[in-house]
């Protein structure tokens, strides 16, 4: 495994294409309202990212055909973008994206509640959010990768939910998926070491119940198999000699956290 160090020039390129998406998820999470289809939601997200003068990473990654993947509810992630799938009250659609600025990419992922939701929907995103916090208090130098994984996977299973074995988080740089690997639930290992300059896009995505998942017919919507509800949250991470620095918050999340 070949982890990258970030130079400072690379840094402060990610930094711009980690803005850039914060500010396009905070715009288009405004959006979501009943009634949209996820392909409208899609081509609102292209127009952002290309305002900016950026390219969306995702549009033709593997040939996945949209520039943001729009899952709902038992949708966990990679959700295709559709004009008949439509957004209605009280679903919960989960926003995965990024973007390349000057050849350096950008991933983060956010769970939106469509007007009223449940309470098990609402406590569900607020601690799936929660558990990229309680694993990032070791994203630090020194520490090892799987201490992220571990408090991730104890906090999100402490509620009985299921952690998705299936997908995982991941290094990201110069290409959208490098090492390591990031899983969400327990190790038995340590995993690598980490160093100042890795960046990292950490995602938890968490069901309200078991974590078997199932693929289907399109070969890219990943939908929890007793299609239970599903959430997912995630930033791209940079590691340093002190706390981590979260490079996609949003402008509104970082206010919260002041």
């Amino acid at each position: 495994m070949s982890v990258s160090i970030k130079s400072d020039r690379e840094i402060a390129l990610m930094r711009e294409a980690c803005r850039i998406i914060a500010k396009v998820h905070e715009e288009l999470g405004r959006e979501l309202k009943p009634g949209m289809s996820t392909l409208e939601v899609d081509q609102k997200a292209e127009e952002m990212i290309r305002s900016y003068g950026c390219i969306p990473n995702f549009k033709n990654y593997n040939g996945f055909p949209g520039s943001v993947c729009v899952s709902i509810n038992e949708e966990v992630v990679h959700g295709i973008p559709s004009k008949d799938r439509i957004i209605k009250e009280g679903d919960i659609v989960s926003l995965d994206m990024g973007c390349i600025y000057k050849g350096y990419h950008s991933d983060a992922a956010r769970t939106h509640a469509i007007g009223q939701v449940s309470e098990e929907a609402r406590l569900l995103i607020e601690r799936t959010r929660q558990s990229f916090f309680e694993g990032i208090r070791y994203a630090k130098e020194g520490c090892h990768l799987h201490e992220i994984s571990n408090a991730i996977g104890d906090y999100c299973e402490g509620f009985g939910y299921g952690v998705v074995r299936d997908l995982v988080g991941h290094g990201v740089g110069a290409v959208l998926h490098e090492d390591p690997q990031i899983p969400n639930f327990h190790q038995k290992s340590r995993g690598i070491r980490l160093k100042k300059g890795m960046t990292l896009a950490i995602e938890p995505m968490i069901n309200a119940g078991g974590w078997e998942v199932d693929w289907l017919d399109d070969e890219w919507t990943v939908v929890t198999r007793d299609r239970s509800l599903s959430a997912h949250y995630e930033n791209t991470v940079l590691i340093t000699d002190g706390e981590p620095e979260i490079l996609t918050l949003t402008d509104a999340e970082r206010a919260d956290m002041e």
